[in-house]
Order: structure tokens, then sequence, then C-alpha cells
């Protein structure tokens, strides 16, 4: 089992237990790094209220912004997310929190709305988006009609609700994937917790360096629980930030703030190949574990224990790394270790004033940490060619050699994007398995133009050992011009996947996400009708200037001009002449 299992489970035993649900606040950061220069850091902060003070609006460490946002959209159980970047599977392994607290690229919502019908229940949901977008300074009041779905199988409600309340929910579920997720959505996350970043694990959460990581997901969860022992219902809000970091850049920003290459001298070649010459280096991996700080990494150390904290809390550890029992770790004074039975975790007690630090130098290890490998791989792209049609694929591998996997693949596609139910296909690489065995269950939802976006869920069952490809082909709309975006010809972003594993044997929900896909459709040329305002002004201005002319001019006859007299003219123009030289020829008198 990874270390990152063996916390969660202990997270999830401790959350079950009186202790922590009767903790007001509590916190916790785990450390792991990952291969080949990479660090996992996941930050969790948990508050919670009962619900009769909730009902009352008696706030303490339940954040009063966003409970009145939930009390007045009637909203029982939210999820928000804002993720940014791609997670390497294939090198970092399992997704943290087995997925369920990642969402796709740019900001993810969805939540259950009490409402009698599904008419009050939008509504309700338009409240909720717009609060919400003006509480984390995000663009969710863009999440209309079009952008909205209703996912019968991937979702579940986590929390504890009654069957009269599941009997008026509805689920509404809502992507931006162009969303830029940045700091002014990192401030407000901040602001919700009690310590509000000043002390605590949550000191070192730093815009410049969550957003300078590979791979970032922020995450709000609330939701009603129960407790097993019949105690009171309490109303939970669950923070997450999960970041991975690289090392190498990240300790860059402290010695190097200006990006250079690496001298020729600290590069690591690999000597043995043939072509290994002092103009040509081949990479060499990293057979050591690189050094690093808390310091270095986050430019600054934690700032004592939140002492906004329950004292059940600073009883439990606050910060845990996930390293080998041999790996040589230094923390500041004051702090206490504890060692799991494990032999790959080791958690700290931070000290209530001091400030925390850790340290671990370069090291050769014996033995390195297991990674947790995922219970399915999934690729999705485009295919086909040209502006009219188009295809989707999706590669859905299955690593385990013995256990198949099923699983529920949810769609949200815009409506200029029409999918052709009849071409959607399922093949393994194995060719005894046909599309009956592959494809359980499905449920589709057509697109109305510019009313709602297709909505598309296939439960599907993986065998073992083998490679699932799920393709359909689709056709794009013609868009008014005034609907593209001012980049038009960068094209259109179409949601990530959702996929949802079904494990009778697991508590926990495990999702995972493809990347979003960049659709391109007929662009027209958008300099035509400046072209046409500028020959139609043209036009406009010629007409108006003959026309002002026939109105304000007066014309008269020819015969009604008086002729002129050429003699006269020119007897007055010689007296005017002589005038002039006789003036001169006096000022030069006087001058004499």
């Amino acid at each position: 089992m990874s270390c990152y299992l063996l916390l969660l489970s202990l997270l999830l035993a401790l959350s079950t237990s009186s202790v922590l649900v009767s903790a007001e606040y509590y916190e916790r950061l785990l450390l792991q790094p990952l291969p080949p220069s990479s660090l996992l850091a996941s930050f969790n902060f948990r508050s919670n209220t009962s619900l009769p003070a909730f009902e009352q609006q008696n706030f303490r460490y339940f954040p009063r912004s966003l409970g009145q946002i939930l009390q007045h959209a009637s909203t029982k159980e939210l999820h928000l997310r804002f993720s940014l970047g791609w997670w390497d599977a294939e090198s970092w392994g399992a997704r943290p929190w087995g997925g369920a607290k990642e969402g796709g690229t740019g900001v993810e919502l969805w939540a259950w709305v009490d409402a009698e019908t599904d008419v009050e229940a939008d509504a309700r949901w338009k409240t909720l988006t717009n609060a919400l977008s003006g509480l984390f300074c995000a663009s969710l009041n863009f999440i209309d009609a079009t952008r909205t779905t209703r996912p019968v199988m991937t979702f579940e409600p986590s929390g504890h609700h009654s069957n009269a309340t599941l009997s008026n929910l509805h689920l509404l579920h809502g992507t931006l994937p162009r969303e830029p997720v940045c700091t002014e959505n990192l401030t407000p996350f901040l602001k919700l917790l009690p310590c509000k970043g000043k002390a605590g694990i949550s000191s070192l959460l730093d815009g410049h360096r969550l957003f300078d990581a590979s791979w970032q997901s922020m995450s709000i969860d609330v939701r009603p629980i129960c407790p097993e022992d019949g105690s009171e219902c309490i109303l939970e809000i669950d923070q997450t930030v999960d970041m991975v970091l690289d090392i190498e850049r990240s300790k860059r920003q402290r010695d190097n703030p200006i990006p250079r290459p690496v001298p020729a001298e600290d590069l690591i070649c690999d000597t043995s190949k043939s072509y290994a010459s002092g103009e040509a280096c081949y990479p060499l991996d990293v057979t050591y574990e690189q050094p690093w700080s808390l310091t270095e990494i986050f430019g600054k150390s934690i700032k004592g224990s939140c002492p906004l904290s329950s004292a059940e809390d600073r009883e439990v550890e606050t910060v845990c790394l996930c390293v080998p029992n041999e790996r040589n770790v230094f923390v500041s004074v004051g702090a206490e270790e504890v060692r799991h039975d494990n032999g790959v975790l080791r958690c700290y007690k931070l000290p209530e004033n001091d400030n925390f630090d850790m340290v671990l130098q370069q090291q050769t290890l014996t033995n390195q940490n297991p990674l947790a490998q995922p219970l399915l791989y999934a690729e999705r792209s485009f295919t086909g060619h040209g502006q009219e049609r188009g295809g989707v694929q999706a590669l859905l591998t299955n690593p385990s050699p013995v256990t198949p996997v099923e699983f529920v693949y949810l769609e949200s596609l815009p409506w200029f994007m029409k999918p052709y139910i009849h071409t959607l296909r399922a093949r393994t690489s194995r060719n005894s398995s046909s599309e009956e065995d592959i494809i359980k269950e499905i449920y589709y939802r057509p697109a109305l133009d510019r009313r709602r976006g297709t909505q598309l869920e296939v439960r599907l069952v993986v065998p073992a050992s083998s490679t699932a490809k799920l393709t359909y082909d689709f056709e794009k709309a013609i868009l008014r011009y005034t609907e593209y975006p001012p980049d038009a010809n960068r094209g259109f972003d179409v949601a990530p996947a959702i996929i949802r594993l079904i494990s009778p044997s697991s508590s926990t929900p495990v999702f995972l996400r493809t990347t979003s896909l960049l659709l391109s459709l007929p662009t027209p040329d958008f300099s035509m009708p400046y072209n046409v305002i500028i020959l139609t002004s043209t036009v406009m201005a010629l007409a108006f200037g003959h026309i002002f002319n026939l109105l304000v001019r007066r014309f008269v006859g020819a015969d009604e001009v008086e002729r002129w007299d050429i003699g006269k003219l020119k007897s007055k123009l010689r007296g005017r002449f002589d005038g002039l030289r006789a003036r001169f020829a006096a000022k030069g008198t006087k001058s004499e």
C-alpha cells in the first residue's frame, strides 16, 4: 500500500471518530516526493458547524460569506474545483485523494439544490453561480443553460441526507474549461480559512509558487455529516489544495530568478553513449534524492500552528512526510516527530509559537517509496479532418492483469458540437470482446440549439490487460458572427470527460478526468464587416454631400448676373497700384 493511501485511510478513520467530529477546525499537510524531481504537496483544511447553528446563521469557523450563499440558494451539498495543468499518471502514479478532490481544466461546479420543480432548481442554480462568481472572482456567472447538465450515473451525494430531502434534491453540473485560474481565485479561497493564511500550514500558500506548479487543484466541498453514534449532525466544509512542484525550478526562483541555461559543467550526462562528447549530452536519470527544504520550495517556513485550531487537533500530527525511514530529515527545534509502522510515513506536531522548517539533504537511497498505480488510464483526442464533421476517440486502458474495471464515462459537449449516437462504437484490443460486452448502459440527452448542450453517459466494463477504444462522430454547427469570441481562430474549449470507477469493495469514490480538447469551427472572415462598414459610410457621405448642396445652395440664371466692365476693372486696379507705389515712395523719402 502506498504512503498516500495509508494517510487517506488514517484520515478517514480519524474523521469518523468523535475526536475530529467534535473538532470545529483542523488542518493537514502531506509532502511526498515524486519521480523524477517533483514534490506533491496536499493541503487539507476542514471546518464544521452544527446544523442548528448553521440555520440560525451562528457562524464561528464555518465561513459566513459562503454559508449565507448556500442558504439563499437552498443548496444542500456543494463541490467546487479550480484546476490547472496535467497529472502525469505514468510517472506520478494514482491521483491524490483518488481523484475525488480534482476537477477538470478550468472551473468545475456541481451541487445538489433543494427545489420542487426543475424550473425552480434552474433559478436557484443561477442564483448560486452568480453569487459564487462574485465570491471567488471567477466567471461562474457564465455557466448558463448551455453549459449545465444533469448527470444521472456519474455523481452521488457524499453527505448524509434524509429520504425526504433526497426526493427534492436536483443535481446540476457545470464547467468552464477556458477559465484561467490565478491569484485572484486563491485570495478568496484563503479568506474562507479561520487563520486566513497568516498562521499554520496555510502560511505556505503563495500565488507565485502555487501557479508555477506543474499541476495544481483547489477544491471546496460542503456536505452534511451525521456521526455514527447518533449525535448531532454537522455541516462540514473541506478545502483542499494539491500541487506538484518541480524541485529544481522552485529553488531556482530563489537563487536564479532569471531563467538561464544550466552551465555545461553542471549537466549530468550519460558518458556510456557512443555519441557522448563535449558538445553532445544525453541526460542521465537521477539516482539520488534531491535536496530541498520548505523555505526553498515555498519561499518561507510555516508560521507555527494555527491558534484557532481546537485542542484535540493540536494533539494530532499536522505535517506528514512520505519518505523511507533511511532518509535523513532535519526539522526545527520544538517539533515532535511520530513515525508510523509502515516505514514510509512520518508526521510532525507543529510548535504553537515558533516557525517550523524541514530540511532534506541529498542522499542515495536503497529503497524507494511505492507509488500506487492507477486503476485506469484514459486519453481522449479528436479524429477526422475538415470544417464540417469530425470524431472523438477515447482510449481507456485497464492495467490490471486479472480484474476488469467498470466505470461511468460522462461527456458534456457544447450545443454546436452535435454527436451522432448511431456512430458510437466500443472495441477492445481483444477481438473476443464484442460491443455488447463492453457497453452496459447509455444515457443520452440531446442538445438544443442555443438552449442546452449534449449530455452523454456510458457505463462500460473493460476486461483485464486490455484497452477499450470508444469512438463517435459529430457535426459542427455554424455560429452567428456575434457568438464568436475575440480570438475566434484559437478555437473553442471542450470540457474534459469525467470518469467514475465503480468498485463495490471501496467506500470512497475514484475519479479521473481527461484533458480538455480544442475544437476548431468554421470561422468567417471578420474583416468583411469592416470593409462593408467603410464602403457603406463612403457611399452615404457622397450621397449626403450632394443632397446637402442641392438643399442649401442658391441657384440663379446666367442672365441675372451683372456683366463685368473690363475697362473699369483695369482703371480700378491701376489706381490701387499707383496708390501703393506712392506710399512706398513716401516711406523711402522719410528714411533719407
